[in-house]
């Protein structure tokens, strides 16, 4: 009878055990994902080399239509860290450098390649497609479309004449901008640092 009683007590406290073990690991992970989205706390000292925007802003929803006027899916921006760049359809020098530093980033990703996407957001005059074929096989060139397309470009904060590759999240969360004119190797060392520390895309 005490033999019973005993093996009773001790698996209420052998679950409540595991269950102290899970909260330990699992709180500080979800506290520190609040802090960084909702909160937006970044580490004391963190080093980057592309503009943090902060807090991570959800890409609010739009219709955005490719190359041949179809309807993107309006998952587009998720499940994998995305790489853009936003310019006119016509592509000028500045813009081409963008997509090239798109481009060779996620190549010099080698086999975490896979994680990240690029995509070109059209905004007028779409689009030289016989130079995004030839140079950009598997870009993702989209160009919003409706009442909400200016609002939903207004998200990506620009500056007059600066060139910028933004990074979203595969949560479809802006974070990042990267200014093309610095050395390509800082967005590189950026999205590097996003991969090893992420275990989402």
């Amino acid at each position: 009878m005490s033999t019973s009683t005993n093996a009773g007590d001790t698996a209420p406290k052998g679950r409540g055990a595991l269950i102290g073990l899970a909260a330990l690991f699992f709180l500080p992970l979800l506290g520190a994902f609040w802090l960084y989205y909702a909160g937006g706390w970044r580490p004391a000292g963190a080093t980057n080399y592309g503009e943090l925007i902060s807090p991570a802003r959800p890409l609010i929803a739009t219709t955005l239509l490719n190359m041949d006027g179809i309807v993107a899916s309006p998952e587009l921006f998720k499940g994998k860290w995305t790489l853009v760049h936003l310019n006119d359809g016509t592509c000028d020098e500045t813009c081409r450098k963008a997509l090239w530093t798109a481009r060779q980033t996620r190549l010099l990703l080698a086999e975490d390649m896979d994680r990240v996407q690029r995509a070109f957001v059209v905004t007028g005059n779409c689009c030289d497609r016989d130079f995004l074929t030839r140079e950009h096989p598997g870009l993702l060139t989209v160009s919003p479309s409706g009442p909400a397309a200016a609002e939903w470009l207004a998200q990506f904060p620009q500056k007059p004449g600066t060139p910028y590759v933004y990074i979203v999240d595969p949560l479809g969360n802006l974070m990042m901008r990267f200014d093309v004119r610095e050395n390509p190797k800082g967005l590189l060392s950026d999205l590097e640092k996003l991969l090893k520390l992420s275990h989402i895309g």
